[in-house]
């Protein structure tokens, strides 16, 4: 899939500002420091924000509430409005309003994962590996940010363990996913493996938006190099900083951060469509 910089921008950011304000409702339930709450949701909005750049008309982003029942996305956009009165109680001091916040922010981390792992043509994002590594990688980069912004001693031990968490599950992902499947036409038609199947016209001569949007092309050892990017700079460096230099808790969430983006890039640029499969291309 062509990695759209939009989304690549709202997943991490909106997930690192949900996992800021989960952390830090547990941690501190009502008591939470005002501050990082604010930064918890500006990341939060900046994500959204970026989101809506990804829209070919954004005066229609309304129509993103309009199918609660069945979609996702829908679902993801009616959560995040009712996170920002929870944020505000929770700011103003209401009690119980922490909790709502978490089970908001919970819900919208979901469903954000949940809009790529519903899609049964991409067999990298069908799994529910998918799922949990939206989850754990938006609490460990929120744990974070929040130890970036309060200092606070007792987040070292929260967050070393959603690292270690969020990089057991994504490793577990990229195995599974190089080991997966490769569905093959005849699969994709519903036919048996032994079935001729000849492709007699793709339609075109030039390029398509099929061929522009879902057939990505991404070299093996460039995805490799990007792998070992990201293991280095969003949880190798991250840990060494946060065992060994107290100091460095702003340093180490925005490597965590970047580390991130490029993890995210990847998981828009190695997925494969089944459309391919009519260009001729392996999905």
């Amino acid at each position: 899939m062509k990695p759209a910089l939009s989304l690549v921008f709202f997943t991490v950011l909106s997930g690192a500002g949900l996992g800021t304000l989960a952390v830090l409702a547990l941690a501190y339930g009502g008591g939470a420091p005002r501050g990082p709450i604010v930064a918890g949701i500006v990341l939060v909005t900046l994500g959204l924000l970026s989101s809506v750049l990804h829209l070919a008309s954004p005066r229609n982003a309304w129509r993103s509430f309009m199918r609660f029942r069945t979609s996702w996305l829908s679902r993801e956009a009616v959560f995040a409005i009712l996170l920002y009165p929870a944020v505000l109680a929770w700011w103003l001091g209401l009690a119980g309003a922490a909790y709502v916040v978490l089970v908001l922010a919970w819900l919208i981390l979901v469903c954000t994962a949940m809009i790529y792992a519903s899609l049964k043509p991409i067999r990298e994002w069908r799994s529910p590996l998918v799922p949990l590594n939206f989850f754990l990688l938006g609490h460990y980069s929120g744990a974070l940010v929040a130890l970036a912004l309060t200092g606070d001693a007792r987040l070292v031990v929260p967050a070393l363990v959603l690292l270690l968490a969020a990089g057991a599950a994504k490793v577990a992902y990229y195995r599974t996913m190089d080991d997966a499947y490769r569905p093959t036409v005849q699969a994709a038609l519903g036919m048996p493996s032994a079935a001729r199947v000849k492709l007699l016209d793709a339609g075109h001569s030039h390029g398509t938006y099929l061929t522009e949007e879902f057939a990505f092309r991404l070299a093996r050892g460039r995805a490799e190099q990007l792998r070992l990017a990201v293991a280095a700079g969003g949880f190798l460096l991250p840990l060494v900083l946060v065992l060994f230099l107290e100091d460095a808790f702003p340093l180490a969430a925005l490597l965590c951060l970047a580390g991130l983006l490029a993890e995210r890039w990847l998981f828009f640029a190695e997925a494969r469509h089944t459309v391919n499969l009519y260009q001729k291309r392996r999905p």
